[in-house]
């Protein structure tokens, strides 16, 4: 690439005095000359933090992306972000989901950066690492941490979805203290993100499926070496990016996007999936939409028998041949041709690959199961749409008509969930309010609601529950999340009383409350709006400029990029 069109060469390769203030202060780190006269200068987005545990091994994987940078004849920089940790920050991370990717966007922009290489492994910090670089638009690769080595429980295989059948048990009774800590112990057991098909493992097949990464991202163990070469590799490529001028809207196309979300379908991906895409669509300008998420009506079936949906780990998946092995399987459903991160089409990315375990990838015509990916269901509940996950809710819930158990919000829910007498049966719906965008805030991870504790003792595991919150992807059962419009807004939930009728037929893709428009209209204007709950800050920010689920949550400004120009120089 002709040196004046590196954009690193605005800030080193000026004269006179603002070049030597730019150099000379760079210089006291011990970077000799040369290293800032035109190399490409590739800045490493790095969410590694000790309070985010599933990202505490990137300051060693960072090395790895740095060898792989300088190889290439690019000079790299490490920088920090604001990084999410979702097991340990309240009151949930996907509230300063957004704020992390505005670090991100601003970081990029204002420093002398040619290309970026994104280090995500927890939840948020994959999307919003992705929504703010594609607000600039730069060369950009994204390497992600990795999943857990599988852990060890008693002669069994246990990750993250075990938590929420080991909570069961232990508030039924069947499951002692003691217990508990031993399995605590034995889950984590290695670095990395949640050995399951949760959220984690959703964003990194999001972005390999995207062609936002090389081959093989998704599904490699963080503990394994390769994940180092990988990293390696990364760093090699995003130097050829930058001299290619490949950028993410390059990469970020329409048919990306459908490629991801025929992906998700098939690996049985976390609900989550929609929020984070829906956001990162309208940060790069792409139209996307609740509808084109409901692949349950594209007849995509469940290739990946990984846990919540079915038997396995992440671990297992990559020995069995990981993303690209799918993948192959589903050659027909796939645009072929988009372009990667590679700079090759997405074909090159799994064409030679193998599968060497059918009990983890079947085939499209001999599926784990038929049903899988999202439903999106409708109706006078849920006006812009709700989600609800197939392949990890029971088939005798699909359609369901029963009496609803109202929460008014997480307090209620919290002080009636356990109470014996709660006028609650088997047959009745569980409903969530408050919980979503603007009035939690944040949209916290409520929406699997626990079975009331007099249920469980009956033998019950499974129950329709409603809410305007999201669900963990470890997660399962018949649960519709994402309620929009929320409660808070005034949405129909908001007025859903106990005893109200609420019927849900996730095969004619409806959810709707036995009220008639009028009554709706007439319960709505009693309605009181509910005060932020903060007046200053962020949060404030926050609740006033949120949009809602059906949209991706994203703050009304941020959809859209301002692209990778600085508008004033500094000195």
């Amino acid at each position: 690439m002709d040196k004046k069109k590196l954009r690193s060469q605005q800030w080193f390769g000026k004269k006179g005095k603002d070049g030597f203030i730019y150099r000379a202060w760079m210089k006291n780190q011990g970077i000799p000359a040369h290293e800032l006269q035109g190399k490409p200068v590739i800045g490493i987005c790095n969410t590694w933090s000790e309070l985010t545990p599933c990202n505490a091994h990137f300051r060693e994987l960072a090395e790895s992306v740095k060898h792989g940078i300088y190889e290439a004849g690019g000079f790299p920089v490490e920088f920090p972000v604001m990084s999410l940790g979702e097991t340990l920050i309240k009151p949930t991370a996907m509230l300063y989901r957004n704020l992390v990717s505005m670090d991100v966007e601003e970081s990029i922009r204002a420093n002398p950066l040619d290309g970026v290489v994104l280090l995500c492994g927890c939840d948020k910090t994959t999307p919003a690492l992705v929504m703010g670089a594609a607000s600039v638009n730069l060369p950009t690769i994204v390497v992600s941490g990795g999943p857990m080595l599988t852990g060890k429980y008693r002669g069994h295989d246990i990750s993250t979805s075990d938590v929420w059948r080991f909570s069961e048990a232990y508030r039924a009774g069947k499951m002692s203290d003691e217990e508990f800590y031993v399995a605590e112990a034995c889950m984590a057991r290695s670095r990395g993100h949640c050995a399951v098909m949760g959220t984690a493992s959703t964003m990194a097949c999001m972005v390999e499926s995207l062609g936002l990464s090389l081959a093989e991202n998704a599904a490699i163990p963080a503990a394994d070496s390769r994940r180092k070469v990988l990293a390696h590799l990364s760093g090699s490529r995003i130097v050829d990016m930058v001299r290619e001028d490949l950028k993410l809207s390059d990469i970020l196309t329409p048919t990306a996007f459908e490629n991801a979300i025929t992906v998700n379908a098939a690996i049985g991906g976390s609900t989550n999936f929609i929020i984070h895409l829906l956001a990162i669509a309208a940060r790069i300008g792409v139209k996307l939409d609740m509808d084109d998420f409901n692949t349950s009506v594209k007849n995509i079936p469940l290739l990946a028998n990984l846990q919540p949906s079915g038997d396995y780990f992440m671990e297992d998946f990559f020995y069995a041949g990981g993303l690209p092995a799918l993948m192959k399987e589903l050659d027909g459903s796939l645009n072929r041709d988009t372009i990667t991160v590679s700079g090759k089409p997405m074909s090159a990315n799994y064409e030679t690959a193998e599968c060497f375990n059918r009990k983890l990838i079947s085939t499209v015509d001999e599926p784990f199961n038929v049903v899988a990916g999202i439903t999106v269901v409708k109706g006078n509940l849920c006006e812009n749409g709700a989600v609800l996950k197939p392949s990890a809710a029971s088939a005798e819930l699909m359609q369901h008509t029963g009496k609803a158990v109202v929460f008014e919000n997480i307090e209620d829910y919290k002080a009636k969930i356990d109470d014996p007498n709660l006028d609650v049966d088997a047959t009745s719906v569980l409903v969530l309010k408050n919980v979503g965008p603007k009035g939690y805030p944040g949209m916290p991870e409520v929406g699997n609601m626990a079975i009331p504790k007099k249920l469980l003792e009956q033998g019950v595991t499974d129950m329709v529950r409603i809410s305007d919150g999201r669900m963990s992807g470890t997660g399962f059962g018949t649960v519709v999340l994402h309620v929009s419009p929320e409660a808070a807004v005034g949405g129909t939930l908001a007025v859903v009383q106990d005893g109200d009728i609420i019927t849900l037929d996730v095969p004619a893709g409806i959810l709707n409350i036995e009220l008639s428009d009028e009554e709706i209209a007439e319960r709505k204007s009693k309605l009181t709006v509910l005060p932020n709950l903060s007046n200053r800050g962020y949060t404030y920010l926050y609740q006033n400029h949120v949009q809602q689920a059906h949209l991706g949550a994203d703050f009304d400004f941020l959809r859209g990029g301002s692209g990778s120009e600085v508008l004033r120089d500094s000195h």
